[in-house]
Formats: C-alpha cells, structure tokens, sequence
C-alpha cells in the first residue's frame, strides 16, 4: 500500500467533513434544517411510510394525495437497488451536511482525474461546493437536485479517465458513478450532465478528427457507453417504473386539444412552454454571478435602519412596523417570479475562470468554455426565445423539465474546474511568465471592468423597478425607497466584487514577480475564496434555518377541523379549499386527499382539476369521495351528497374522444351515469342497466396495495369505483378470477358486475417492479464480472 498517494485522500476527507460540519454546525446538537418542500414530503409520503412499517414491505402507491397515484416519484425502495449502500458510504454525514460533503468529494475526484495537484484540488473542491446556488438548495428542500448535482463530477471523472486512456479504472468509476446519479433520482439534472457530457464528446472527437485517431476515440467511446449502460441499468427498475408513470403524468402528452373555455390548445408532447420557461433568468441578471446582489438578491432580503425602505416606514408608520416590514423588504428587481438567493459563483472564482481562458491550452478549456457559454444562453428561456424554443421544439425530452434557469448547474461545475486548472497551469513551469502576466491582465481587465463598470454607471443603467412593487403602491415614497436600496445593493456588491478581483490579481502578479511565494498565496487565496462565497451563503442558509428533529419530522399540527374529521373511520376523501389544493402537502398527513403537493402529478387528474373543480363541479366531488371541505384550521363543512366508495350507475354515455369525456362531466350525474371512452376501450356492454334497488355494493376492506369490496344483485349492474383508473399496475378480480375494468368519468374505475353475491378485489401488481428488478441484478453482474474479466485478460496477455 502506497501512503504517498492515499494520504492526500485522507486529508481532503477530513477537511471536508470538517467544512460540511462547520457550515452546518446546528446537526452537531441533532438538530435538522427546515425545508420546505420536504415538509411538503412528509405529508405526502406519510401512507407509505405507515404501510412500511406495518407490512414490512414497498407498496409503490399512495392513497392520500390526488385521490391516490404511483408512489415511484414520491417515495419507493426498490429490489436489488445495491448502489443505495454504496451512496449510505459515501454520504455518511448528517443532513444536509451529507450532501455539502458529497459535493467536495466528487469535485476532487474530478480533479484527480486532471491531474491536479491534490491542495489545488482540495481548494476547487470548496469552491464548487460552497457556490451559492448549491448551498440555497438545501433551503428550498431540493435534495434530490443537490443529491444528482453532486455525482456530476464523479460522472465526468469517470469519462475522463476512458479518455486519457486509463480504461479499466475509467470504466469502473463512471459505471458506478452512473448508477449512483441515476439513484439521487433527478432526471432534469441528469439531463443537463448528458449536455455537458455531450460537449466533451464533441470536442474530443473534433481532437481525434484532427489528429487521426478516430479509431481510438470510437474505441473510447464505445467503453464509455458500455459503462453509461451498466450504471442507468443498475436502476433498471427506477427507470422503468418513471418511465411507465411519466406517460401519465403532466410530463406525457396530453388527449385533449381544448383548453378550459374551449379554446384550441396548442399541441405539445411535454409541459407547455409558459410553464416550461416560467423561470427563466434575465440576461442582464447573469451577472449576478459575479457581483451577488446585482439584481437584489432574493425575492425577500432583510434591510437595515440605515435603509431608505426602513427610514421611509419610520417616518410613516414607526419603529415597530419599520423594524418589521424592513426585514422582509422585496429587493428582488430580475426577472423571475421567485428567487430563494442570487446564484453567485464567485468574482474570484470567475477571475480564475477568465484567467484559464487565456492560460489554458488544449481541448479541456475549449469544452468546459463551450458548456458554460451554453448553459448559461439556455437559462435565459423566454427572455432568448430563438434558442429555447428551438430546443423545447425539436430537442428530445427538452420540453419535459421546468425551471431552465437551473440549467446554469453545468457554468457551476465548468466555471470553478477552469478555474483551478487555471491555477495549475499559472503554478507550472511550462508556461512563460510572459503568458501568465498577460493572462493576469486580461482576466481582471474583464472581470475587474465588469464591476468597475456597474459600480460606476451601475445605477444609470436599469430602471430597478420589481415585479411585486405593486405591493408598495399604497405608500409612493416606499417604492422610491426601494429603487434607491436596490441601487446601493449594486454599487456595494460591486465595490466588494472589485476589491476581492484587485486582492487576487494583486497576490498573482507579486508572486510572479517573486515577492510572494506558492504556498501563502495558495492559503490566501482559498481563504478570500471562502470568505467571499461563505459570507453570500450564510445570508441564505444559515443556522436560522435549524430546528429540533422533532419539528421536522412532526412538522404539522391537528387543527380543530382536522380533529373533528379524523373521528369519521369510514372511507372518504378531504378537500382543503382554505389554501392552493394542488400545493398541498399538509392535509394528506392527516386525511386521504383529493389535493396534494407534487410536481409530476397524474395529468388527467391535473386536467381534471383544471377542467371541473376549477369550476366548483359539485358532482365531480362527488364522484371522488370528497365527503369533507376544510374551509380553515377552526371551520369544515360535510358533504351530505358524496357518492361514496362505489356505487352502481343505470346508463353508460359513451364517446370516442377524451375532449368529450372531459366536456360530458359539466352535465353528468355521476350517481346515475357514467362516461367511458369508446375508442380507446374495448366496452361491449349496454347502454343502459336495469335498476336494482335492493342492488349491494360494499367496500370491506382497503389498504394501499389491496381493495375489496363485496356486492349482491339481482341483475347484471355496472359499478363505479371512486379510484384512480391506473392499469399499469392495478388488477381486478371477481371471485378470484381475473376480469376487465374500465376508466370511466375520465380518471375513475368502472366494471361490470354480474348477477349474484360476488367478492371484487383489486391489487397493486406492478409488473415492472420485477422485471426492472431482474435487468438490475444482471447489470450488477456485469458491473463486478466485466472488469474482473478485463483484468485477468489484461494480465495474461502482459505475462505473454
């Protein structure tokens, strides 16, 4: 065993476990962040969670959101999903601490893979890590974003190593960092890493081109996607059961070409573009990435007595309601709807970027430049449209993620990696002082010009005038106020962002001209690295955000009417009209409900709700079980004309067109009719059924997996079921047989029931869940047997 080399190992792990624990100091008391949307979480997976520990075993859907819908996207353990210990390994750290950790780590082996020297590493590795956008996510509760964010550059290490020929080792980490960012379970990340990736490839085979070794690099790439294969294959059944549900949810494409007042809609195979480009970055904010608050940081920022927001409430309305309102002042002036924090990335770590601009040679800097010019282009979204609408157009699965601005994670990872290989070589003795001088030169001409720029002209140039300034509408002088705070944030942050560019510039040029020695000018710049990016950061996340591990994992209180409605032990659905319905976690940790919190809903169900209880369809409430309306946390209303589990109806209107199923539910009585599409069901039955009064049907028992209901008839009937129609998973049986089932009312259940006293079960049988399992188990198999072949080959044929 060789010391020398795993003793670097060994230091960079201490200090990043020492940085993530020290950021997040708060776990060491067993403390826990507060995240919004993993509030939102919990409520959401609480049945799951419930069956879990009764059952002991993974029920895959979920009851008490949407009027219920696969648990694959919200919480699923799968079979044979070995690289879950692996990732247990690596993230050992206490959340979110875990991830920050995760971050460094994979930044390092990234660098390793370059060849840097393992203290540059060490500093690249922070500088990724405490990049603001990176560590605001935590805030928001994004964890499966920073989880996929931070196997990015194990993945590139891996397909570095195929390239520079280290081909058993390459092909090992990148499979196995593969299958580790398949699981973090965030495909709109991995997405933007197959960019990334897709660049390098290009620029490498343009290298090849030019050299004529386009044999080695079909030889690479061949390797390479053997290796991509084995690590997406690792979580076959992950993939398959997203993609079984994505063709349901509000990712597939929609049925109905009308819109809800019956407008044509445009035609797309993916979420709409509105929507898709919602949050798109202003093409002047991007400079936030050098100076923090160019556009006023977050949505929401604290303002201090020296303020004009705060001195103008002052004036008008006191000490107490200044102290208040300042410190939760609107100072946000882009272009997005909400924004948690500024995504700044460093004006030094930007100076080292230009600096590697001109210092770095070679297909390395041509790439990392190539992905970071694009990503930062197609964060833009609406306010670009000629690029985004092409790519929304005609790039596949572009058109099935939101939120583009986050596609800047790819100018995360590529600005700071330039950045340290821009060290590396200004360190080296292969380039001339001449170049570096130079190279010193035009890197702070940029990026110190770009805040001498706007700190001097800076408030001359933008109008600072904010979406939300209407709030302020009422007292005239505040939103002046707030202009001329907005004006301050950006010639103080650009002052700050100029004299850290003029620190570093200044520390590089005296070393070159031999008055600073490597290793103090390495310790200061890591440390003005960390104080620049760690000081944003403690604005945003901060040990604010903690709070006892009870809080988060209890995060909601019974309200009055939610102890009033859990008396009732009989099956029913809540509907919480006091808030956004479809924003709703809360209400289904506590009740079964038609509302819930999750971003890739059933689309019909969307639909549904977008199309009738948008419009207060009492019958359409009716036919979901809604027996409750929680009106506030004191007040809730019953609803005597619920339809219940299920329930017979006496005639069927059959259509051949989801337009005219959704339209059909304005006028149904959905406890006598019932709407099933023609077309696309193979229905036989009658039009009408002989009414039964003394006709039985019973719901005796329910859980997740496993519904059974009990009927007597004395003539054949036809029933509706209050659930959610889902074939890939649900099956029906009458008295142990296996029988059809219909959707019927646009997303419910309906069947025909014979004559007689009849058990109807219906069970959760995915069968992707065991076929995904068996190409999951071969593809470990290969992940271990392939290089243990490739070795023992490669052995025998050296001894030859």
């Amino acid at each position: 065993m060789n010391l020398k080399k795993i003793l670097p190992f060994a230091i960079a792990i201490i200090v990043f476990a020492i940085a993530s624990v020290l950021y997040f100091n708060p776990v060491l008391s067993g403390k826990q962040i507060k995240q919004s949307d993993i509030t939102q979480f919990i409520g959401m997976s609480k049945s799951v969670n419930e069956y879990r520990v009764e059952k002991g075993e993974e029920p895959y859907w979920l009851d008490n959101a949407f009027s219920g819908m696969p648990a694959y996207q919200v919480s699923a353990y799968y079979p044979n999903d070995f690289v879950r210990y692996i990732d247990k390994v690596i993230r050992f750290l206490p959340r979110p601490a875990d991830y920050l950790f995760l971050y460094f780590l994979s930044f390092f082996i990234l660098l390793t893979a370059l060849k840097v020297d393992w203290k540059l590493a060490v500093l690249g590795s922070l500088s990724f890590g405490f990049s603001t956008y990176l560590i605001i996510i935590f805030g928001a509760g994004h964890n499966a974003k920073a989880h996929a964010i931070g196997y990015m550059p194990m993945v590139i290490a891996g397909v570095i190593y195929i390239f520079r020929k280290r081909y058993l080792l390459g092909f090992v980490l990148t499979a196995l960092a593969m299958a580790l960012e398949i699981y973090s379970n965030h495909p709109q990340m991995t997405y933007y890493l197959g960019f990334c990736l897709l660049i390098l490839a290009v620029v490498e085979f343009i290298e090849a081109f030019k050299s004529r070794t386009l044999s080695v690099f079909f030889k690479q790439s061949a390797i390479l996607v053997a290796a991509m294969l084995i690590g997406i294959g690792a979580n076959s059944t992950r993939l398959m059961a997203m993609k079984e549900y994505a063709d349901y949810s509000t990712r597939g494409k929609s049925e109905l070409t009308i819109n809800p007042d019956g407008s044509p809609k445009e035609k797309s195979s993916g979420l709409d573009k509105e929507y898709i480009t919602e949050y798109s970055y202003g093409i002047a904010e991007t400079f936030n990435l050098i100076i923090p608050r160019f556009t006023g940081g977050g949505t929401v920022e604290g303002l201090g007595e020296d303020s004009n927001f705060y001195q103008v409430l002052e004036q008008n309305a006191g000490k107490s309601v200044a102290k208040d309102y300042s410190s939760q002042a609107l100072t946000y002036w882009g272009k997005q709807p909400i924004v948690e924090a500024p995504a700044y990335i460093g004006a030094i770590v930007f100076f080292l970027f230009f600096l590697g601009v001109f210092l770095v040679k070679g297909r390395l800097k041509y790439w990392l430049v190539a992905a970071t010019v694009f990503s930062i282009v197609l964060s833009w979204g609406k306010n670009f449209p000629a690029v985004t609408n092409f790519f929304i157009d005609y790039v596949p699965l572009y058109n099935k993620f939101r939120a583009v601005s986050s596609i800047q994670v790819i100018a995360e990872l590529c600005v700071p990696l330039l950045g340290i290989l821009a060290l590396k070589e200004f360190f080296s003795s292969e380039n001339s002082s001449e170049e570096k001088e130079k190279a010193v030169k035009k890197a702070f001409y940029i990026v110190g010009g770009i805040s001498l720029l706007f700190l001097l002209f800076g408030s001359s140039l933008f109008a600072f005038e904010g979406l939300r300034d209407a709030n302020y509408q009422q007292l005239p002088e505040l939103i002046d106020a707030i202009i001329a705070d907005r004006k301050s944030m950006l010639f103080n942050d650009s002052l700050r962002s100029l004299l850290l560019v003029l620190a570093v510039a200044g520390m590089l040029w005296f070393y070159l001209k031999g008055k600073l020695k490597q290793v103090p000018v390495v310790l200061a710049l890591g440390g003005l690295i960390l104080f620049d990016l760690v000081s944003v950061d403690m604005n945003y996340v901060n040990k604010e955000d903690f709070t006892s591990a009870r809080r988060v994992e209890k995060p909601f209180t019974e309200t009055k009417a939610d102890i009033e409605i859990l008396k009732d032990k009989s099956d029913y659905r809540v509907a919480n009209f006091g808030g956004s319905p479809l924003q709703d976690g809360r209400t289904s940790y506590f009740h079964n409900s038609i509302g819930g919190y999750h971003a890739a809903k059933m689309k019909r169900y969307q639909e549904l709700f977008d199309y009738q209880i948008a419009r207060n369809n009492m019958e359409v409430l009716n036919m979901l079980n809604t027996k409750y309306f929680i009106i506030s946390d004191e007040q809730f209303q019953e609803n005597p004309e619920v339809n219940g589990s299920a329930w017979f109806v006496n005639s069927l209107e059959k259509v051949a067109s989801a337009n005219e199923e959704i339209i059909a539910l304005d006028s149904l009585k959905t406890k006598e009719e019932a709407v099933i599409n023609t077309k696309e069901f193979d229905f036989n039955g009658e039009d009408a059924y002989q009414k039964d009064t003394t006709a039985t049907i019973n719901l005796v028992k329910k859980d997740l997996t496993e519904l059974v209901y009990e009927t007597n008839t004395s003539s054949e009937q036809f029933a509706v079921f209050s659930e959610i129609y889902y074939k890939d998973g649900w099956n029906a049986y009458i008295d142990g047989e296996n029988v059809p089932y219909y959707r019927v009312n646009y997303v419910l259940r309906g069947m025909e029931i014979p004559t007689g006293k009849h058990t109807i079960i219906f069970k959760y049988e995915p069968r992707v869940i065991k076929t995904g399992s068996l190409l999951s188990l071969f593809c470990y198999g290969l992940l271990i047997l392939v290089p243990i072949g490739w070795f023992v080959v490669s052995g025998k044929r050296k001894k030859l």
